[in-house]
């Protein structure tokens, strides 16, 4: 009898057929994976997109350029001290003043009164010490004049006593009265130590406390011209001679105690500012030399501060003419200058370009010996200019290198250069 053959179940058809399946995409993700190993992102762009610049070995000026800007070398603020509405106007921006000349002139009803008030308050504190330093003084007068009056006391009762010692025994005094003058004689002997006592410890109370009211005295005596002065600040005077900018008032208008009015610019000289990339922050200090244009003649600076607070990527740096300052600079003035930075010496230098912002110096798009192909690669730069660049490693003499703006080439390995 015939038997029905089965087959394996690894033979049956809906088992070849998802494991064949499964056997051709685990085949196609391999080679995917294969590929995208190997794979290298290209992005073609014309060539006339591009800036190319090539290594060479020479000399790098270790400078920076300087977009600087006149100031003046000193600056005097001036400011509302008490405030108020303004009265009246007496010089107002481009003026020249001198030191103490009016200004302008302020009107406040509230400080007047409060200073009335505290000169009353004052006044009657100085008046109470005064009296107070009297009665010390005339305390001192009393004691003296209370021991001088014993002193004459004593002489005075000694010289009736020995007269009565004398006619008592011959009976022409009567014994009342001898025995009176000595009493009180002897009661002024007693007092003169007492009061002599008295007096001492007085003087030296009077002597601790004196200086005291002398001291308090001259205080109340400042803090009065102190209430007063502040009805002189209404007036506000210029500190000191020169030009008056950026005062702008108008009769009527309130200003408010610390508000800035304007400002004096006195006749020292000038200084240059200038901002200057955060990159070279580590290596600008005091004393560098740099130079200005003004005029189609150069002029010598030196660096005299450098504010290390980076603000829209850049540093303040002060710099000051060295020798003659020139005669037809005017505040505000933009002018071209460098900075040097260092000596020059011989190195592999490639152009600045705007490569550097977003590589940071680690990476370029090297050209190839066709040059129409860019290879990525690894550099290290050195010291940098406005115009140059110092290569340490990464390039060779002779090698182009794309110098341009490296917007969108971050994640890409390879530039096709087309016509």
């Amino acid at each position: 009898m015939d038997k029905p053959l089965s087959r394996p179940w690894w033979r049956s058809r809906r088992t070849l057929v998802p494991a064949a399946v499964a056997a051709a995409v685990g085949i196609v993700v391999l080679l995917g994976l294969g590929l995208a190993a190997g794979a290298r992102t290209s992005l073609r762009t014309p060539a006339a997109n591009v800036t190319l610049g090539t290594a060479q070995m020479g000399v790098f000026h270790d400078v920076t350029t300087l977009r600087a800007k006149v100031a003046p070398r000193d600056v005097v603020y001036l400011d509302s001290l008490e405030g108020g509405q303004v009265e009246q106007v007496f010089a107002q921006a481009g003026d020249t003043v001198a030191a103490g000349q009016p200004l302008v002139r302020f009107r406040n009803t509230e400080l007047e009164l409060e200073v009335l008030d505290r000169e009353g308050r004052l006044a009657e504190s100085i008046t109470q010490l005064q009296a107070y330093e009297k009665q010390l003084e005339d305390a001192r007068v009393a004691n003296e004049r209370a021991v001088a009056q014993i002193d004459y006391d004593i002489t005075r009762l000694s010289r009736d006593a020995h007269r009565a010692d004398t006619l008592i025994g011959k009976g022409f005094v009567p014994r009342q009265q001898y025995e009176a003058v000595h009493d009180e004689l002897d009661h002024n002997r007693r007092l003169q130590p007492l009061q002599t006592s008295i007096n001492q410890e007085e003087e030296v109370l009077r002597q601790r406390q004196l200086p005291q009211i002398k001291t308090e005295l001259s205080n109340l005596q400042a803090s009065l011209g102190v209430a007063r002065s502040k009805l002189d600040s209404l007036t506000l005077r210029a500190p000191v001679a020169g030009a008056l900018t950026d005062m702008h008032l108008n009769i009527g208008e309130i200003k408010n105690r610390g508000e800035r009015l304007g400002q004096i610019v006195p006749p020292t000289g000038f200084k240059i500012e200038a901002h200057v990339d955060e990159y070279y922050l580590d290596r600008v200090h005091p004393g560098q030399m740099g130079e200005v244009d003004v005029g189609g003649r150069p002029f010598a600076l030196r660096v005299t501060r450098v504010d290390p607070t980076v603000k829209d990527a850049t540093f303040l740096v002060e710099l000051a003419f060295v020798g003659p300052m020139p005669k037809d600079v005017l505040p505000g003035q933009a002018l071209d200058g460098r900075l040097t930075l260092g000596g020059d010496r011989q190195a592999l230098i490639l152009p600045a370009g705007g490569f550097l912002e977003r590589t940071g110096g680690d990476w370029a798009m090297v050209l190839d010996a066709g040059g129409d192909r860019a290879e990525r690669r690894r550099i290290k730069v050195g010291r940098r200019s406005a115009d140059q660049v110092e290569v340490l490693s990464g390039l060779r003499p002779g090698e182009r290198v794309i110098t341009s703006d490296y917007t969108g080439y971050e994640k890409i390995d390879r530039i096709i250069l087309t016509k």
